[in-house]
């Protein structure tokens, strides 16, 4: 199957938040316990403006994955650093697709001559936790028990990745 990314724009609304409610629904990926409605997607353009935002396209167009950066932090002495977050159906990973996103964000980091990108992930997703330890971040934070979801403690873990 081919696919492509594409700007997330205002079009993705309804795709994006069906995707993310999905994370919300059935995994640790997302943090939020409650599915979100769909003017939540203007948070997401809100949070990325300036950065990338794109839409993971499969075969004729259908969005099966999603993904920006923003900023860490409103201060301007963080500009050195990025957050990235990305969502891809279950059956659409493994496939290449998020080597490709995080290969899209660390180009672009660069060109924005960022150093290092940031990850936040639950203790409870271990998939996400592999691929980032894969692709070359580590574990630079963990908050134990700051989250509670489908009755279980969450640690926050943050990963970073530095650039060169």
């Amino acid at each position: 199957m081919e696919y492509s990314f594409a700007e997330m724009s205002a079009i993705h609304r309804q795709a994006v938040i069906d995707i993310f409610n999905y994370f919300i629904k059935e995994s640790h990926a997302a943090f939020l316990g409650e599915a979100v409605a769909y003017p939540f997607f203007d948070q997401f353009l809100k949070m990325s403006h300036g950065y990338p935002a794109l839409v993971v396209k499969a075969g004729r167009g259908h969005v099966v994955g999603f993904g920006f950066m923003r900023p860490h932090y409103i201060a301007d002495s963080f500009e050195r650093a990025a957050q990235v977050t990305y969502f891809i159906l279950p059956e659409y990973t493994r496939q290449g697709l998020g080597t490709a996103l995080l290969a899209f964000f660390v180009g672009e980091a660069r060109k924005m001559r960022l150093d290092s990108l940031l990850a936040s992930i639950s203790s409870h997703n271990r998939e996400s936790l592999d691929f980032h330890l894969k692709h070359g971040f580590r574990e630079c934070a963990r908050f134990p028990k700051v989250g509670r979801k489908f009755g279980e403690d969450v640690d926050a873990v943050w990963m970073q990745k530095q650039l060169e």
